[in-house]
Order: structure tokens, then sequence, then C-alpha cells
């Protein structure tokens, strides 16, 4: 790679400033991760096994290919409004979610070893409006039907 002056670079090519990034309210980074999910709301997405038995650094650290958090991490908005990557701990940082909240949008205790892009959609929709997570018999319909 050859180093360049700033004049030399704009010689070469038009340079145009980095934009900054979008400051989105807590409540517009969950609502656009819900209609993210919803687009595609059949789709079967992993979930995390055990979320309420770690502890800490190891909970934070916890992530699956194809889960819910990935698909927010997947989207350029919000990657450019700053979440960093598609873990546990940053889906609880970056939405403003407490660890409960987290569980039950995608814990294996309440889904198995998938969710619908629906239910997870549904749990996001849940902590956006601060009710109470999915309920028990959503739960049950969707163990039912998928």
């Amino acid at each position: 790679m050859k180093h360049r002056t700033a004049e030399e670079l704009q010689q070469l090519g038009q340079v145009y400033p980095q934009p900054h990034p979008t400051v989105m309210s807590r409540a517009e980074r969950l609502t656009r991760w819900a209609e993210l999910l919803e687009r595609d709301g059949g789709r079967r997405l992993s979930t995390l096994m055990g979320t309420e038995y770690r502890m800490g650094a190891a909970r934070d650290e916890m992530r699956a290919d194809d889960s819910p958090i990935s698909v927010a991490f997947s989207d350029p908005t919000l990657r450019a409004d700053g979440m960093k990557n598609d873990t546990y701990g940053e889906a609880k940082r970056f939405f403003e979610l407490s660890d409960w909240q987290v569980h039950d949008i995608l814990c294996y205790c309440h889904y198995g070893s998938t969710v619908s892009a629906e239910m997870a959609a549904r749990g996001v929709r849940s902590a956006t409006t601060g009710r109470q997570g999915v309920g028990f018999f959503d739960r049950m319909r969707h163990a039912f039907t998928g």
C-alpha cells in the first residue's frame, strides 16, 4: 500500500467526508429490529441456551449464527448507529434492555432450539412498550404450530 497525501488523493478522485452516524432513540432502534424480524416472519432463528444461568461476561459473550440478534446486526442502519456485534451483551447494551428482556426474546427455555422471526419480533415490540414479554399462550401456540 502506498502512502499518499490528501492533495494527491484529491487529484486521483473525489474525497467525501465520512457521514456522522445517525442517533436513533431506544424506541426507534427496537422498532427497527422488530421490523427487520417481521420482514420474514416465518424464518426460523437460533435461540441461546441457558441465558438465565450464565453470569456476567460469559452471558454477554453468548451468540449464535442466524439468531434474532444477528438479524439486527446484519442491518447497515443499526450498525451505523453503533451496534458492534451480534452478542447477547451487545444487544443488551445497544437496545438498552434488561437481562430478562433479552431472555424473553431469545432464550431456548421459551422456544426450543429455534424461534420464528415473528415471535422474536413480538418480544422486541413488548420491550418497546415496556409490557411483560411474550405471553404463555403465545409460547404454547408457537410450540405446537411452529
